[in-house]
């Protein structure tokens, strides 16, 4: 495999993404409750690799998967509560929504580096094919 300028950008991008669409499921289901603890929410964690070309120094990145974190769901007393326990618990989604909120702002900024480094490539090779007319 040879990876070229193109071919590291979007795989970037695309890691990126996933990183987006998973904080972004971790929002949506913030201040989420369950009856038990094994229902409630966990947030979701992206697990990438980098690869790197033999001895060019190229790398690239792969998606080994997407794994719940270790956090723990809080236990909240709710006794009103519809989803509440006989004890009147429910269990409160295990997402820190500040955490999220950085890592959001973080992928955004990477993709956007992304996006401006296929951009530039794009812009040199356009150039260097008008150089050689």
């Amino acid at each position: 495999m040879s990876l070229g300028i193109f071919d590291i950008a979007g795989r970037a991008m695309s890691a990126q993404l996933l990183r987006l669409n998973s904080s972004a499921s971790n929002l949506a289901n913030a201040g989420s409750v369950s009856t038990t603890e094994e229902g409630a929410f966990r947030s979701l964690k992206p697990v990438f690799q980098t690869v790197y070309e033999g001895n060019s120094g190229k790398a690239t990145v792969n998606v080994l998967g997407v794994v719940r974190a270790a956090m723990e769901p809080q236990r909240r007393y709710e006794p009103g509560n519809p989803l509440a326990d006989d004890k009147g618990y429910v269990h409160v989604a295990a997402v820190d929504p500040n955490a999220e909120l950085v890592e959001i702002v973080e992928t955004s900024r990477q993709y956007r580096n992304n996006i401006e480094v296929l951009e530039t490539a794009k812009s040199l090779t356009l150039e260097t094919l008008r150089l050689g007319r």
